[in-house]
């Protein structure tokens, strides 16, 4: 039976991706050793690296100036990296669902933090507007998309001071613009590769203007100086992600994934709001994420939400389960994903509605 894999992370990957890595895991690059096991150091994986460096400033359409990085530790890593490297008194953020949370917690081990919009009181189900951010600050910080809660901004921040952003679960849905961040981070077991490395892209003359001494490893200049081999880089995730991104050229680039990431939306939130069973979570229809789509049983079919998840698995859909702090269901809507597979689930959302 073909498996329709709907998890929010580690997540589903192209078969492109995967059947490429898979190769090289035998042989890579015609060397007769496994890229497992091959030198990082060789120069057939500085070949891979930067290769993927230089597809991701093309794909996203990356200006002068900024620097790609590939990162051990996680997006939660970055976490403190980006205080250690930017905060110098005081930063502002957007408090949207957990990992925004996780992200104010950390910074407040480096300075003042200013949480300046939250929408914890309503179960994170919205996107804070209308909030003010200092112009003294030294950056704002929010997290793009928030994949327990399934609300998104599309939309890249016009504020009175530099931007950083975690976009980990929506990097390469939509074109960024560049022009007021500082830096953006993501873990990549969502649109780009396997959990093991972690994207940061930033602004080089952005670093240096904090008086703390760095630690080596949680230094940026130092990546950079290194082209990301001062240690070990993780390297199979990495020629993961570089299939990833010769797949996503191939298709066309970032618009046409934007194009085919907001039709399968369309079609599962269609489905959810036609449904009389079925009803979303997030209260602003212009908050709704359209890689996590995040939606339970209207209060007279609660107890039937266990019997669709097992309904769904005779079907081969698999990682629907909300997360376990909100529950409900979730689909993840990723880059990988076929608008096949949405067209499956919204047809046994139909089907199991029918027959209750």
């Amino acid at each position: 039976m073909k498996k329709h894999n709907f998890y929010a992370g580690p997540s589903i990957l192209s078969e492109y991706t995967i059947q490429n890595t898979a190769d090289a895991i035998l042989n890579f690059a015609d060397t007769g050793l496994s890229v497992l096991e091959v030198s990082h150091r060789s120069k057939e994986f500085q070949a891979v690296i930067d290769e993927a460096s230089a597809l991701v400033k093309e794909i996203l359409d990356v200006p002068a100036g900024f620097e790609v990085l590939w990162l051990g530790g996680g997006a939660s890593m970055q976490f403190c990296m980006i205080p250690y490297n930017f905060l110098a008194r005081k930063a502002a953020f957007l408090d949207t669902g957990t990992w925004a949370s996780n992200a104010i917690k950390e910074a407040r081990l480096f300075g003042e933090v200013e949480v300046v919009g939250s929408s914890k009181e309503a179960g994170y189900t919205y996107i804070p507007k209308g909030f003010e951010v200092p112009a003294d600050v030294d950056y704002f910080h929010y997290t793009s998309n928030n994949t327990i809660y399934g609300t998104e901004t599309r939309v890249d921040p016009k504020l009175p001071c530099r931007v950083i952003a975690d976009m980990s679960s929506d990097i390469f849905s939509r074109p960024i613009d560049f022009t007021g961040y500082d830096a953006i981070y993501a873990g990549a077991q969502k649109n780009l590769a396997p959990a093991g490395v972690t994207l940061v892209i930033v602004r080089e003359d952005a670093l240096g203007h904090v008086d703390r001494p760095i630690p080596t490893m949680l230094d940026y200049r130092t990546h950079i100086k290194k082209g990301s081999m001062f240690n070990t880089p993780p390297v199979l995730p990495i020629f993961s992600a570089l299939q990833t991104l010769r797949y996503y050229k191939q298709l066309g680039g970032i618009k046409e994934l934007e194009r085919r990431d907001l039709e399968k939306a369309a079609v599962l939130y269609g489905a959810i709001d036609d449904s009389k069973m079925f009803t979303g979570t997030v209260t602003d229809p212009a908050d709704r994420s359209i890689m996590n789509v995040c939606f339970v049983m209207t209060p007279e079919y609660k107890e039937l939400e266990a019997d669709f998840i097992e309904f769904c698995k005779g079907r081969g859909i698999v990682g629907i389960k909300g997360h376990r702090s909100v529950g409900g269901f979730r689909a993840s809507l990723y880059n990988a994903l076929p608008l096949e597979s949405v067209k499956v689930l919204v047809e046994a959302m139909r089907d199991f509605e029918s027959t209750h």
